[in-house]
């Protein structure tokens, strides 16, 4: 562990409450600009879900001093890239331009984060909407198996748990938003002292800080802000839940997943290893016994096995299993949960191999400075410590085979698992 590397940073925060992390690295002349808000589809309530993944487009369509277009323009005419995502905890706005270019990044995104209500009319509001509502066919309703993201957040978590909806929303409830509710929710979370600015690559740290407070340092801070829905869940589902959907597909596929607990818990760690032995890679006992030795299993893309991070009371385990050609579910069922629920003792040979994926995969990501500015946002924004970006992989590199063992036997049970069977549906049924 001595071996690995730590990046050095400093944090800062502004008298409005806006949290400010450089990390200098002046390997190549970029910098990367990340910046998180603690908004996400989990701060939603009822009636008013899919705002923040709606907020996500919006922040790109104009503020006080800037055009409906002309973020994506400046950014792209300065030989840069951007983007925005949504994730039930948060909401986040990137930009990696050439290092001479971060004042154009910081007026763009200090223009959007005080003046957006200036630039957000009925025109952009239904425009926007049209585009959510686009997307969501593209990805949801017409993709094949595309349902599968919404239906575990549906049967994964308690009825009324602010994880029980997607990023994407409700249509109904975007469909019934008014310009007011748009801008009330805008006020509500988009302010400085609810989010956190991180700032990568070939800068000078008190330069930068001053060019932060040129640009930030006069947006007024919120000062309060909801408080955060009730997101307790019981460790475990408590009964088996089951769901057969007929879909547009040309063959079968389970997905199944697992109550765990929350990221940034070491119960959390010891299941992220755990995943990695069972389902990471081709190396994997499940890829090992369902595609080399009885192929039941389509080669994936990715993992067969897979955490998702969450911090509200409860994170998900999921794997995802397609079915090949001419394999009946029932025989592929059977054989992975031969699999999992019966691990045995986890052997030196695959915690090695575990922790040398998990540490490729880590420092992957932070040998861009992008990757690096999004994990010091991610961990200031969800635990208030970029610290967390030197000492993470170090926890999951101390997770011992036993602790693996034990995260097994807690949450591979059939008390506590969702199953979604994806069937193709006949030709009669289709048409």
């Amino acid at each position: 562990m001595s071996t690995l590397p730590s990046y050095p940073f400093s944090l800062h925060t502004l008298d409005n409450g806006l949290r400010v992390v450089i990390n200098e690295d002046h390997l190549a002349p970029v910098v990367a600009v990340n910046l998180w808000y603690d908004v996400g589809s989990r701060h939603e309530t009822a009636g008013r879900t899919g705002f923040a993944h709606l907020f996500e487009h919006l922040m790109f369509q104009g503020s006080r001093n800037v055009g409906r277009n002309d973020h994506f323009g400046l950014v792209s005419a300065a030989g840069g890239t951007l983007n925005g995502t949504t994730w039930c905890d948060r909401t986040n706005y990137y930009e990696t331009v050439p290092a001479n270019h971060l004042e154009t990044v910081l007026w763009l995104e200090a223009d959007r984060m005080g003046g957006l209500l200036d630039a957000l009319d009925q025109d952009n509001l239904d425009n926007q909407r049209e585009v959510v509502k686009n997307e969501k066919r593209q990805t949801r309703d017409n993709q094949p198996y595309g349902s599968w993201l919404e239906l575990f957040h549906e049967l994964g978590f308690p009825v009324g748990h602010p994880y029980q909806h997607s990023t994407i929303g409700s249509m109904a409830d975007l469909d019934a938003a008014s310009l007011e509710d748009a801008r009330n929710f805008y006020s509500t979370w988009y302010a400085p002292d609810n989010a956190v600015l991180s700032i990568v690559g070939d800068v000078d740290t008190a330069t930068a800080i001053d060019a932060v407070q040129r640009y930030f340092g006069r947006i007024p801070a919120k000062g309060r802000f909801p408080a955060p829905l009730p997101s307790d869940a019981p460790p475990h589902i408590g009964s088996e839940v089951r769901r057969t959907v007929p879909d547009r597909v040309p063959l079968p596929r389970l997905f199944i997943g697992y109550r765990i607990p929350p990221f940034g818990t070491p119960e959390f760690d010891a299941i992220d290893v755990l995943a990695t032995v069972l389902g990471g890679g081709r190396g994997s006992r499940l890829y090992k016994s369902l595609v080399l030795d009885r192929p039941l299993l389509q080669p994936p893309d990715g993992n067969v096995m897979s955490p998702w991070p969450f911090v509200g009371g409860a994170s998900l385990l999921i794997a995802d299993l397609p079915a090949r050609e001419g394999i009946e579910v029932d025989t592929l069922e059977s054989a992975y949960n031969e699999i999992v629920e019966n691990i045995g003792v986890v052997t030196d040979e695959e915690m090695e191999r575990a922790r040398a994926l998990i540490t490729s995969d880590w420092l992957h990501h932070l040998a861009t400075v992008d990757g690096r500015a999004d994990a010091f946002s991610q961990f200031t924004t969800l635990f208030d410590d970029p610290g967390l970006v030197n000492e993470m992989l170090p926890r999951l590199l101390a997770v011992t085979a036993q602790d693996v063992q034990r995260a097994a036997a807690d949450i591979i049970r059939p008390d506590n698992r969702v199953v979604l069977d994806f069937e193709p549906q006949d030709a009669e049924a289709a048409a």
